[in-house]
């Protein structure tokens, strides 16, 4: 296997954009089994000719040129990949966006980047009419879990169905392939940064396409090209799945199976039970979750070789039983949005539990202290990394840009310190972020909307451990009079994802402030809730 797995290398490297990566992906490995869903498994000749009649609708019947942004809010079904295909393919730029966003938050998104097209859930379309005139958005095309299982969805009026984009698409004019470079944006991926402002990090082809190679020559130490069978229970829209599964797998010739709601464990196992399946990645929750299930451990693991866990900070706990049930270690790893993602990753048969592992090959990282000096091997500061996967910068915000990028290295926020053996440790976060099930939820977001309350006079928000969620949101108030917890909470369902809702409310007559009267949520912190 080793001439094909470096072939495979070879087109991620020599592709001039991902568009000829993706062709090149359906057409090498066209008879075999793309991504399986709800039941139905496409080929990658089914996935080809899928979004090449799509792009050519989006091209041809919608007037969409290069470099246009094009927003998909859709959960784990087989509709998204197809629309990132043929997005890329018609030299688009691809905003991938939560499905469970509230309209406030798909405004931002949808304003901020100016999309002018949509791919969008049937069951979303009304928050999206909330918020329409807000947007740049001429072209919605929606769609339903079943719509490629001959039950498609109709679509409302001055809008277009999934289905039918792609059956006119068959009859446009052909495919104008995109000549995107290597350094042109492909991705905007929406993250808040250093601030609560969400931002669009600019992820370029060549980002991309570096860390899709990147992940090859790890994962192909233990993967084989046309073999891998992956379960992907991820969402998409985050950049750790897109990057990992739709890019990297996928280039593989491997085959991903979507998981479209992974919290319904149940369904899950059913939904995997078919496959002896090679490779998984989740998180501490989802690990236990199914651990804890009783049909799953009756599954057949003989097959499965690779466990990734990213997105927040694995438990031991979670990684013993892990491998205590399927026999498969659990393999850790480590980046950002704007890092394409992936930074770090153990190495296969060497997992250290409480590291990220080593860094991946052609990138450096760096630990700083608050100067920006770099401190020597085995001291704690903020990890900082140069790579070529690191982002070009934020969308339109060459200030906020200014604020991470430092002589080529980008500042994570994280704190941590590097290993005599190589290993990355990360040791606590210098930004405020709290990470709920592995969702970033950034407190200035949830403060702004809890000010936004009659009564609520000051707000302070922070993460307490949870063992359900890892992290939960805690709220520190200061308000006028009686307020209604419950009341309070629902207006924030009103205007924030469930993640990012306050678990927990505090109400306190001051909040710790520095002596220019900035709130101190590091002493919130250390205070019993």
């Amino acid at each position: 296997m080793g001439d094909q797995n470096m072939q495979v290398r070879e087109m991620s490297r020599d592709a001039a954009n991902l568009a000829e990566f993706i062709g090149q992906c359906l057409e090498k490995f066209h008879d075999k089994p793309a991504y399986h869903c709800l039941g139905q498994t496409l080929t990658f000749a089914e996935i080809d000719q899928q979004s090449r009649h799509l792009a050519q609708w989006l091209q041809h019947e919608c007037g969409l040129e290069a470099g246009d942004r094009i927003a998909i809010q859709l959960p784990n079904i087989t509709q998204y990949p197809i629309a990132a295909y043929a997005a890329l393919r018609a030299g688009l730029v691809v905003v991938n966006t939560n499905p469970l966003y509230t309209p406030r938050e798909m405004q931002h998104q949808f304003s901020d980047s100016g999309a002018k097209a949509l791919v969008i859930l049937a069951d979303f379309i009304d928050k999206f009419d909330e918020i329409k005139s807000a947007t740049q958005i001429e072209h919605v095309v929606v769609t339903g879990p079943a719509d490629l299982l001959g039950k498609a969805v109709s679509a409302p009026d001055g809008y277009h169905g999934f289905v039918d984009a792609v059956t006119l698409g068959a009859d446009c004019a052909e495919l104008v392939e995109s000549t995107a470079t290597r350094e042109d944006i492909a991705v905007l991926q929406y993250t808040g940064g250093t601030t609560g402002v969400a931002k669009g990090a600019s992820l370029t082809h060549a980002n991309l396409l570096a860390n899709t190679d990147q992940m090859l020559q790890r994962i192909m130490q233990r993967g084989n090209e046309g073999e891998e069978i992956f379960v992907c229970p991820l969402p998409l829209y985050h950049i750790y799945a897109f990057t990992v599964n739709m890019l990297t797998f996928f280039g593989m010739g491997s085959m991903n199976v979507l998981i479209p709601n992974p919290r319904d464990i149940d369904g899950f196992v059913k939904m995997i039970a078919p496959f002896r399946f090679t490779g998984i990645a989740g998180l501490n929750t989802l690990f236990v979750g199914l651990c804890r299930h009783p049909e799953f451990k009756q599954l057949d693991f003989s097959s499965l070789k690779m466990t990734f866990s990213g997105g927040t900070a694995l438990t031991s706990s979670a990684a013993e039983l892990w491998h205590q049930v399927t026999g498969c270690p659990v393999t850790e790893g480590w980046g950002l949005s704007e890092t394409s993602p992936v930074i770090c990753l153990n190495e296969f048969g060497r997992e250290e539990i409480g590291t990220v592992g080593p860094v991946l090959e052609n990138t450096e990282v760096q630990v700083w202290d608050e100067q920006g000096n770099a401190l020597t091997q085995g001291e704690s500061g903020e990890l900082v990394v140069r790579g070529p996967q690191v982002m070009r910068g934020y969308w339109n915000r060459p200030e906020e840009t200014a604020k991470v990028m430092h002589n080529g290295f980008f500042r994570t926020g994280d704190v941590g310190m590097i290993q005599d053996n190589g290993n990355i440790r990360i040791v606590d976060r210098l930004k405020d972020m709290i990470i709920v099930s592995g969702f970033n939820v950034y407190p200035n977001e949830v403060e702004d909307v809890l000010c936004r309350h009659p009564q609520v006079i000051e707000a302070a928000v922070i993460g307490v451990p949870s063992e359900q969620t890892g992290e939960a949101v805690c709220a520190h108030l200061v308000v006028d009079g009686e307020i209604d917890q419950q009341a309070l909470i629902e207006f924030c369902r009103t205007q924030l994802t469930a993640y990012k809702v306050p678990k927990q409310i505090v109400i306190q007559s001051e909040l710790p402030k520095s002596t220019v009267g900035k709130i101190l949520r590091r002493e919130l912190r250390t205070e019993p809730a």
